[in-house]
């Protein structure tokens, strides 16, 4: 089996709460143009595909210099994208997904996701989590929690405040939404059994979990915010500023 990694950042045009959000400005890049330079920071990436289903934001990359590949725009997740992506690409046996509204995504996270997949070829996924700051709210259900064992696999992850804390402060884990899959199991991603803890919280990564698949989390010290909404993005602006990325 390839041991080549292949980094694919699926960029949706439609999105309920931020639309057209990919191409959204900071500074005087593009969303996803920041997303794809940061991804190719990475050491352990061969090759860098955004993934789009709209011609608009395949256009914005390729004006950059970037790689695109155009997606059926019917596929209901992100999942369903990166198989297509993966199916055509037959000569990476790695595949990692980095969501395209991480503009400050870290290459050390990238790599530290990827070289947990390559030690434990055992577990069909790895993904990624940080505790949560002070600042950041354990209650709102669009920042994802998950819990681990103290082997670094998780055992489930939630909207709610998990674990739940009655007597005392709880450390809670952010999920961050990058995930590393063998192709053969990303391949079979559909033969899963359709899973109730997936549906109850809108979460994928529930379908392998609940069918008693095994998802390693490299837990980081500290990750940059994705953008979820505008005021999200306001955060990030302000934030790329302060590192001096833009003026």
């Amino acid at each position: 089996m390839s041991e080549k990694v292949l980094g694919v950042i699926p960029a949706r045009y439609a999105s309920t709460r931020f639309p057209a959000k990919p191409l959204a400005k900071i500074g005087n890049r593009t969303m996803i143009e920041w997303t794809y330079i940061h991804t190719k920071k990475s050491n352990l990436v061969d090759r860098v595909l955004v993934a789009t289903d709209h011609q608009k934001i395949y256009d914005e990359v390729i004006s950059f210099g970037g790689e695109a590949i155009l997606t059926d725009e019917k596929h209901p997740t992100g999942t369903d994208r990166l198989i297509e992506v993966s199916e055509k690409c037959p000569d990476f046996g790695i595949i990692v997904n980095i969501q395209g509204d991480e503009p400050g995504i870290e290459a050390n996270l990238i790599d530290g996701v990827v070289e947990l997949k390559k030690r434990h070829q055992d577990w069909e996924m790895t993904t990624a989590a940080v505790p949560f700051s002070e600042l950041e709210n354990p209650e709102d259900p669009n920042r994802v929690k998950v819990v681990f064992d103290a082997n670094g696999k998780a055992n489930y992850f939630s909207r709610s405040p998990i674990p739940a804390s009655f007597k005392k402060k709880a450390i809670y884990y952010r999920h961050l939404g990058i995930y590393c899959y063998q192709r053969e199991f990303l391949l079979s991603y559909h033969n899963l059994p359709i899973s109730d803890w997936e549906e109850s919280e809108s979460l994928e990564q529930l379908r392998a979990l609940q069918a008693g698949k095994q998802i390693g989390v490299y837990l980081t010290k500290k990750a940059n915010l994705g953008v979820d909404t505008p005021q999200d993005l306001e955060i990030v602006i302000a934030e790329f500023k302060k590192k001096g990325l833009i003026s």
